[in-house]
């Protein structure tokens, strides 16, 4: 009998639900453990706001240059086994680089984290893809990536919170634990790959893996849909590394413990990602990522106004027009891929993702740094707008805008 997928309400749903929710903690926390504590990292180890961040932008470019390697690793020996050998290793470069001396050692380890991190974002949406049945794919994505935007901000609220007493280095070893007992619970509960069967097991090899990168690239469609984790991972990230600049000075001039606590906006981002799948399989995929990429570039332009009641309600809608988008893009890449080329088509999602987050998330500082903030927060609405006219040009009447 031909498997169909998991269905909600069945236990194998709900444990991969949960394994993958997990998966996202032990990835997104370490990931990002490092932004909540910049202000520290530049006053301890004497560099600049903009070379601070690279110790974010160096595990994203990292993860950036790693999903495709991943994506083939996982079509070699298996979806699970791939992301069960990326999280560990990942964890443990994780407890290692809090112990960075200087700044070229801290970026390093962080590229290393980066890379092995990779492997959950590569193969995860694929795998989604595979186990669950095709109507509730849009619905299955949004509620990974609300686990992701938890992971997000336990990774920033953890590591800020410790590292405001014990300092950068206790915040990043903080998260690093917590990652690992997430692990050890993803490796428990997620459940055996059904909808796919590993390269090394097949009787007739499919395509290679330049044929499956190929594919979709040659698809206008999918690079519509890499132009949205390009651009608006770039804008989501700059923002989450500057915004604590910004606020610890005038006419603001917040403590480090309540710039922390902002983070929680991320909460915003657990709410829109599972709203915006389950709308998405009801109106279509398209209407609801424009819907949400408006969202975000009205957020944006609250962060303008100097208050910081007014900047808190900015940053939500940005927020959660930030994953409401991510959540649509990201599961339409694998569905709207070949069978063949899913985990190759995810993974390049990402790999344009995290590209954008390493380019943006350093690029937009030097702007801040040589221009001021509202230069910073129109680059940020610019992009945002390039996303949506991508998104215009190519996905409008695409038909496989439900389910």
């Amino acid at each position: 009998m031909t498997f169909s997928g998991h269905a909600p309400g069945s236990r194998e749903y709900r444990r991969l639900i949960i394994g993958l929710f997990f998966a996202g903690i032990a990835t997104f926390a370490q990931l990002y453990s490092a932004q909540a504590v910049l202000p520290q990292i530049s006053a301890d180890l004497a560099v600049s706001p903009a070379t601070a961040a690279l110790s974010v932008s160096a595990a994203t470019l990292g993860l950036a240059l790693a999903v495709i390697p991943w994506s083939t690793v996982a079509d070699r020996i298996g979806r699970v086994p791939a992301m069960a050998t990326g999280v560990l290793t990942a964890t443990l470069f994780g407890l290692v680089a809090p112990l960075s001396g200087d700044i070229v050692m801290l970026l390093a380890l962080r590229f290393a984290e980066g890379v092995a991190l990779g492997a959950v974002p590569a193969v995860a949406l694929a795998y989604l893809s595979e186990e669950v049945e095709g109507r509730h794919a849009a619905t299955a994505a949004g509620s990974y990536i609300a686990g992701t935007t938890v992971g997000g901000l336990l990774g920033r609220i953890v590591s800020g919170i410790v590292g405001e007493f014990g300092g950068w280095q206790a915040g990043v070893l903080s998260v690093a634990v917590l990652c690992a007992a997430a692990a050890v619970l993803f490796l428990w509960l997620t459940p055996r790959a059904r909808g796919f069967v590993p390269g090394r097991l097949r009787a007739v090899r499919g395509p290679g893996i330049l044929e499956r990168l190929r594919a979709p690239l040659r698809s206008a469609l999918q690079w519509a849909l890499y132009a949205q984790g390009f651009l608006l991972m770039g804008a989501f990230v700059a923002v989450y590394n500057y915004l604590g600049f910004h606020l610890s000075a005038p006419p603001f001039d917040l403590p480090s413990w309540l710039v922390t606590l902002l983070f929680l906006a991320y909460l915003a981002g657990t709410v829109s990602s599972p709203w915006a799948g389950a709308l998405a399989s009801r109106v279509g995929r398209f209407p609801v990522l424009l819907g949400s990429i408006g969202i975000m570039a009205t957020g944006a332009g609250l962060l303008l106004v100097p208050a910081a009641a007014v900047v808190l309600v900015g940053l939500l809608l940005f927020t959660a027009g930030f994953f409401g988008a991510h959540a649509v893009a990201s599961g339409w890449t694998p569905v709207a891929a070949d069978p063949a080329s899913r985990a190759q088509a995810s993974s390049l999602y990402y790999f344009a993702y995290y590209a954008g987050s390493s380019l943006f998330g350093w690029l937009l500082g030097l702007v801040f740094g040589a221009a001021s903030w509202n230069w910073f927060v129109a680059a940020v609405v610019a992009m945002c707008a390039a996303a949506a006219l991508a998104a215009w040009s190519a996905l409008r009447g695409v038909p496989t805008g439900r389910g």
